[in-house]
């Protein structure tokens, strides 16, 4: 594939025959692969620093700093920015939203709130060989038809999952594949394999929740063995018959696999895990009588995220069937939501079965914690505000939940599982 170098700064013949340069000296004439650049170590006054320089052109510093009074600075002291102010600069000047700048927004940038290297992929539009068009606001699109499979597949996570041309440039620029994303894989294959045990040990695939077995089995979540704290996390590999694990791999493949493409495991798996959690801690408190089955906190966690993060992008996202993938996603969740409400709530056959708090339980960390995770891509989250509170109610609500598991006790009245076959049998045969 032919590689199209485009730069974003200065004139392009320039810039080329620099980047040429560099690049024989760095690498001894060989592709240049990865961008580099050094951190600047800037003062540690730098927001006051700064404020004087703009405060000499006018007494009184404005709320907002004009594109005119940014490229001045860049021109009369590119110098004392250093070369990671000198991108970080350049990259505000080249942003997809022109005009005014805040002088928070410009301190911002250059105390290095964001990787340098990622500042200097939004001012050169870097990883152009599976870019087309030359300017910060152009649309990522394929070159012709010369992309191969992989990267067409690159192209459409980037534009499924991130908002910003600046950063699928850049998702598109680092990722390598390497180390692959085998979060969602492997919790997926996981959950099949305790599907199929179950099944060939009870001999049924649909409903096993009115198996005694099963409702004795020791990963699912039980109200009288909440003190079995591994319940609280383990119930996730378990489900209530092959149309809601059906659903739950649909979901986990096609929305949490891209998600971890594009934000990483770390993140997306602290997503997952906190929707888990959440729904087996408010189910204990909401609906302590119900056993819990099933990864729908989690998944409606990713699910609600990333629908929230499409629905507030909507103008910015590229993809091609945004409308019909949204509300596709939502007649999963809803068809998903109305399979666990009719069962929970359906006349009583057996034991209590499972909940459907978990689902909402999920909706709610989505909306909270993983919006914050989807809006802060390639950023440090412990920076970002909505990231600290979204943390500290998360916290919070988890320490709420188990301090009235405590206060609470043993749920009075709760429906235990239906005694296993071999335990039902009375001693002696009497």
């Amino acid at each position: 594939m032919a590689e199209i170098e485009t730069s974003l700064l200065g004139d392009p013949e320039k810039e080329n025959a620099r980047e040429e340069k560099e690049e024989e000296e760095d690498l001894g004439g060989t592709r240049l692969e990865a961008v580099t650049v050094e951190e600047a170590q800037l003062p540690i006054s730098v927001e006051d620093r700064w404020k004087e320089y703009f405060e000499t052109l006018e007494p009184e510093l404005p709320s907002s700093l004009s594109e005119e009074a940014l490229r001045a600075l860049l021109q009369t002291r590119g110098e004392e920015l250093g070369p990671a102010g000198r991108e970080a600069l350049s990259a505000l000047l080249h942003r997809e939203e022109h005009g005014a700048v805040s002088y928070g927004l410009f301190v911002e940038a250059l105390s290095n709130k964001r990787r340098a290297s990622f500042r200097c992929a939004v001012s050169q539009g870097l990883r152009s060989d599976v870019l087309e068009g030359g300017t910060a606001g152009s649309s990522v699109g394929v070159v012709g038809g010369s992309a191969g499979v992989g990267d067409r597949c690159l192209l459409s996570v980037a534009r499924e999952t991130l908002p910003r041309d600046s950063e699928r440039r850049w998702f598109l620029h680092v990722y390598s594949g390497c180390p692959p994303p085998l979060l969602m894989p492997s919790i997926s294959l996981a959950q099949v394999v305790v599907f199929v045990v179950y099944g060939l040990a009870l001999g049924t695939w649909l409903l096993p929740t009115y198996d005694a077995d099963f409702m004795n089995g020791s990963l699912l979540y039980s109200p009288p063995r909440r003190h079995e704290a591994w319940r609280f996390l383990s119930y996730a590999l378990t489900h209530a018959g092959a149309e809601q694990l059906g659903l739950a791999l649909l979901a986990q493949l096609s929305v949490g696999l891209p998600l971890e493409m594009a934000h990483g495991s770390l993140r997306i798996g602290a997503v997952y895990m906190a929707g888990v959690l959440a729904g087996s801690l408010l189910g204990s408190v909401a609906d302590r009588r119900a056993p819990l089955v099933g990864s729908s906190g989690g998944v409606y966690a990713l699910l609600s995220a990333h629908l929230a993060n499409i629905a507030m992008n909507w103008s910015r996202m590229k993809g091609s069937f945004r409308v019909l993938r949204m509300a596709f996603l939502l007649l999963l969740m809803s068809a998903e939501l109305g399979r666990a409400v009719w069962l929970r709530l359906s006349p009583r056959a057996a034991p209590a079965q499972p909940s459907f708090v978990p689902h909402l339980a999920g909706v709610w960390v989505g909306l909270t914690l993983g919006l914050a995770v989807l809006r802060c891509y390639e950023q440090r989250l412990r920076d970002q505000c909505c990231w600290r509170v979204a943390s500290l109610a998360y916290a919070a609500s988890v320490l709420l939940a188990v301090a009235c598991n405590v206060a609470m006790g043993d749920p009075a009245g709760a429906d235990r599982p239906p005694p296993a076959a071999a335990e039902a049998a009375p001693a002696g045969g009497h």
